[in-house]
């Protein structure tokens, strides 16, 4: 008996050896340099795309990726995003400990599924997959990998080297396949050329492969795009049944073209009635204007994001019918609505958003996320901004405004500019009367004209207390009432914004002894101050040019006087220029302040010069005088 048990144990040691999960990816093993000022490091990294025909593509992503701290815990998430053309086709997961000791495995089945559709969306066949794989204690990694079969073949997003400056990487691969015939076009920056190689069924690869990637801390007034990155698109595609080339924006336009082609035909009763409207006006501007008024007054945005639909507008029918549309919707009626009044328009392809990166114009693909409508006006174009109810005629601030857009034309696409805002177009001028009192509270009177795209920084539209609270928000005085206030949206193609306000202003200046200390810049003080550094890797960027112009003109007690009056304050550099000057007038201060700062692209080595010039700016704007009391 005691023989049969030992065997008996021997066995089943030997069958639990036989079955164990051997350690996978543990810490120890990772270099101290990728760790060091690390959140996380990526151990390997494996994307591919497989081209299979004109139609269809798979997307294959596999990631391991160890979290050293909680500030980077969200890789531990998985989010996988499918709709009715993209359909996932495998998926397995697992968290592994410090050692590398398996914690936890995942399957398809134990992913919570649910739709994407946002507050915004009215129609959208967008669906998410998503898990938790995060952990309490740290470091732990994470096992992901999946793949995506497409049943288009469009393009294949953009790939950056790195996400974070808090994430390094041990080894990443980034992998296109494709048959011959299909040889897709890339665009790299930072990056060297692949190695071609050949795969099975006469089919061909590009591949590119990194190690011991340590990501550039971020720099601020840096260009759009630093962080190395391949771009890829292929030449010619179909999507649903719509056959493109993309090997020039021409080409690109045509393709659009056929995708929106039959899509602007207006019901009777509405090209009467657009006709009726527009019967006594002269211009294409003033027909422009009424059009995108009528708009504006019987439409609203929606966003719609099913399949081709996601490229391909509502007819102007539906549109005319529902009120509603997306950007490409509302766009193609206005163009629609244009067109019966003999203005001619084009449907624009842009990217939209604030200080968004700029088209790469050598590589003809998608590089858009919005439709606007251009309106050729001579020498000049009138842009229009179509799922905005509000939007000035013409205007396009900083969502749209300062880059380029593909025009779809007659004969195809065409990259122009958008609106350019320079610095006399985006100004600030204020006006304020204040009445010091000798126990340093003050009562104030502004009145500040914003234009250009300084206006968007304004709160213009809503209910009086919603602005009220955003004006609490945003006035920079350190304590205030505000007593009364308007707010005057002037509308035209340059916009202007008037804001009136009336404060109670509490201990404004500082009353010490027969001494009063006050700060004659009111409301508009330079805080920004970016630190230096010994080494600038990229060249300074500034984006975004203005002037300002204050006045200020202080009523002060009787009987005090000033201890000093400071001198006239200049600064000029080649990224902006500035002045204050301080004039004492009987019982009146009046302080004036102007600033310009220019848009530009300068040597890295300019970097400190820009600090420099910021410090000069926020001692300047914080300068403080002293009154002395007669008494």
């Amino acid at each position: 008996m005691y023989i049969k048990l030992t065997v008996l144990c021997i066995s089943v040691l030997i069958c639990v050896q036989a079955h164990a999960v051997e350690p996978k990816f543990p810490v120890s093993t990772i270099s101290e340099d990728l760790k060091k000022g690390m959140y996380a490091v990526v151990r390997e990294k494996a994307v591919t795309w497989s081209i299979e025909n004109k139609e269809s593509s798979v997307y294959s992503e596999r990631t391991v990726v160890t979290i050293l701290s909680s500030q980077a815990k969200d890789l531990a998430s998985i989010t996988i995003w499918y709709d009715k053309l993209r359909k996932i086709e495998s998926f397995k997961a697992a968290v592994y400990d410090a050692e590398g000791n398996l914690i936890k495995r995942l399957k398809m089945n134990d992913l919570k599924d649910q739709s994407a559709i946002s507050g915004g969306t009215l129609f959208d066949d967008n669906r998410v997959k998503y898990g938790d794989l995060s952990q309490t204690t740290y470091p732990y990694t994470v096992e992901v990998e999946y793949s995506l079969r497409h049943k288009y073949l469009y393009d294949f997003g953009d790939f950056q080297l790195y996400d974070s400056d808090g994430v390094s990487a041990e080894k990443i691969m980034y992998t296109i396949v494709y048959p011959k015939e299909l040889k897709p076009r890339y665009k790299l920056y930072k990056i060297e050329s692949p190695l071609i190689g050949a795969e099975p069924d006469n089919r061909q690869s590009f591949k590119w492969s990194f190690e011991n990637i340590k990501p550039e801390k971020s720099e601020k007034f840096s260009p759009e795009r630093v962080v190395p990155y391949i771009l890829a698109a292929p030449e010619e595609f179909v999507f649903e049944g719509y056959a493109g080339n993309m090997n020039s924006w021409e080409a690109y336009g045509q393709w659009q073209a056929l995708v929106n082609k039959g899509r602007d035909v207006l019901p009777e009763g509405t090209k009467q009635k657009i006709r009726a409207l527009t019967k006594d006006l002269k211009t294409p501007e003033e027909k422009s204007k009424a059009v995108y008024e009528y708009v504006q007054s019987r439409t609203r945005y929606v966003s719609v994001q099913l399949g081709i639909g996601g490229l391909q507008p509502f007819e102007a029918s539906v549109v005319d019918q529902n009120g509603y549309g997306d950007c490409k919707a509302l766009s193609n009626y206005t163009v629609a609505l244009l067109k019966e009044v003999g203005v001619r328009a084009y449907y624009a392809t842009i990217m939209g958003g604030n200080n968004a990166p700029d088209v790469i114009d050598d590589f003809p693909s998608d590089q858009s996320n919005h439709i606007v409508v251009a309106v050729p006006n001579g020498k000049d174009t009138v842009w229009l901004e179509c799922t905005s109810q509000t939007n000035p005629f013409g205007y396009q601030g900083r969502f749209t405004g300062n880059r380029k857009a593909m025009l779809v034309t007659e004969s195809g696409g065409k990259l122009v500019n958008t609106t350019r805002y320079n610095v006399d177009q985006n100004t600030q001028f204020r006006h304020a009367d204040v009445i010091v009192q000798a126990n340093g509270d003050a009562i104030a009177t502004v009145r500040t004209i914003y234009a250009g795209l300084q206006y968007d920084d304004i709160y213009v539209d809503g209910q009086y207390d919603d602005q009220k609270k955003w004006l609490q928000k945003v006035t920079s005085i350190p304590s205030f009432d505000i007593a009364s206030f308007s707010i005057t949206n002037l509308k035209s193609r340059n916009p202007q914004a008037v804001i009136n306000l009336n404060l109670n202003l509490k201990r404004y200046a500082s009353v010490s002894g027969k001494r009063i200390f006050l700060a004659p810049n009111l409301m508009n003080r330079s805080t920004l101050l970016p630190e230096k550094t010994e080494v600038r890797r990229n060249y300074v960027v500034t984006r975004n040019p203005y002037s300002d112009a204050d006045t200020i003109v202080y009523q002060l007690p009787q009987g005090i006087y000033p201890e000093f009056l400071p001198t006239p304050i200049k600064l000029k550099s080649r990224f902006g220029e500035y002045e204050a000057v301080f004039t004492l007038d009987q019982d009146k201060l009046i302080y004036t302040r102007k600033i310009r700062m220019f848009k530009g692209q300068f040597p890295a080595e300019s970097y400190n010069e820009l600090v420099e010039f910021y410090r000069s700016l926020n001692k300047a704007d914080n300068t403080k005088m002293v009154f002395l009391s007669k008494t």
